[in-house]
């Protein structure tokens, strides 16, 4: 594969030496392209030697450049000859740039003309990295379907310790690898995934709920759609934007959750329920808020429907893959939860443990099919893990159809 690595100006630069080794070692063709503010912490020679080829570091030709022409529209070639815009370390502002349109550089306007796939890996100091505006810009970049490899934590240049170091070289690789084996093996699917937390009043202001992102399901809703499957996405409340290319419907309650399901099943040939829904409502939640006294407060609570075992009831043929999220016994509770549900596949995961499931961008998950066969997948980010979940997927169909 052709692969175009932009290197930002951050410290880390020195780091995408150690990629261009990678990628080559992956069997990989790179061409460099560098910003000016890169080119003040590692030197284009370095890059050049390493690839072989020439290192772009300006929109503009030499001063005494005889190709004035092809140097006017080089951005536009660089675009349509290569496979893969790898940028790394991808800077705030760079992500800022790209985040906006704007292009001021070789880089941005590349990134513009660039209709391949893109891996972003940012570094920068915690601070910066944690700021609304750069999460926002990801968020943009998440939607138009870039591939985020998000940074690594430990001591940062600037003295201190969190996250925004540069990914390692090999993990942003094994990135770029994970993009190229992906097949568009889901077309012709419909795939209906649900994910997040549902919300259940107890008064106008208050709700039960549980600590569900909603990462997981709506990794697998992206990646299910870029292998090419028509994807509808019922989500609970979530702070994330809508993946590219996927019909997302909105709901809040497990109520408002079961309907929109079983109004989209008709047409859905595999189901996923990545949602964590909350297991009691109150029935009868009152019209006004519930004020604060000392004397102790009981509610009653009664069950929510339980969507998936209803599914499972009126699958037919389609596939229906469950998600089991346990604090011990997993693949006991696991088992029993896939029989006693009628699913065909359970994704169950552990969610007792710091930095994994809830809340985090990253998984562990023990993948179980109906054969008992148990395929194990982290950890890893959700986007790994989302990819590992549909082979998974994938291979069950076509043993399915096979008999």
């Amino acid at each position: 594969m052709r692969a175009v690595l932009g290197v930002g100006g951050g410290i880390a630069a020195y780091k995408a030496a150690e990629l261009v080794r990678a990628l080559q070692q992956r069997g990989h063709d790179v061409q460099v392209v560098m910003t000016r503010a890169a080119q003040e912490f590692i030197q284009p020679l370095t890059f050049a030697a390493l690839t072989g080829r020439k290192v772009v570091t300006s929109l503009w030709a030499a001063p005494d450049s005889q190709d004035i022409l092809s140097s006017a529209v080089e951005h536009i070639a660089v675009a349509q000859e290569n496979d893969v815009l790898i940028v790394a370390p991808a800077t705030a502002d760079l992500l800022a740039k790209f985040a906006q349109g704007l292009a001021d550089d070789f880089l941005t306007t590349l990134y513009l003309a660039f209709t391949g796939r893109v891996v972003l890996a940012p570094a920068m100091n915690t601070a910066m990295w944690e700021h609304p505006a750069t999460q926002s810009n990801l968020d943009v970049l998440r939607g138009r379907g870039c591939s985020i490899v998000d940074p690594d934590e430990g001591w940062l240049a600037c003295g201190t310790i969190g996250a925004g170091r540069l990914p390692d070289p090999v993990r942003i690789a094994d990135r770029v690898d994970s993009l190229e084996r992906r097949k568009r093996d889901f077309e012709g699917e419909t795939l209906l995934i649900t994910a997040g937390p549902t919300q259940e009043s107890l008064d106008p202001v208050r709700y039960i709920s549980n600590r569900s992102s909603g990462k997981m399901g709506y990794a697998l809703a992206e990646a299910a759609a870029r292998r090419g499957a028509r994807v509808v996405l019922i989500s609970g409340p979530v702070n994330l934007p809508p993946p590219a290319n996927v019909e997302r419907i909105s709901v809040r309650t497990a109520q408002e959750m079961r309907a929109a399901v079983l109004e989209q099943l008709q047409d859905a040939s595999i189901v996923i329920k990545a949602a964590a829904v909350a297991d009691y409502y109150l029935a009868n939640a009152p019209q006004q808020k519930l004020k604060k006294t000392a004397a102790r407060l009981s509610l009653e609570l009664d069950p929510t429907p339980d969507i998936l075992a209803e599914v499972g009831q009126r699958k037919g043929d389609r596939l229906l893959i469950g998600f089991a999220a346990e604090t011990e016994n997993l693949l006991e509770e696991a088992r029993r939860k896939m029989k006693a549900k009628k699913c065909d596949m359970l994704v169950a995961n552990l969610v007792n443990r710091d930095g994994l499931g809830f809340e985090s961008d990253r998984n562990e998950v023990d993948i179980i099919s109906h054969s008992g066969h148990v395929v194990h997948a982290g950890p890893a980010e959700k986007e790994t893990i989302a990819e590992r979940i549909l082979d998974q997927v994938a291979t069950l169909r076509l043993s399915l159809h096979a008999t």
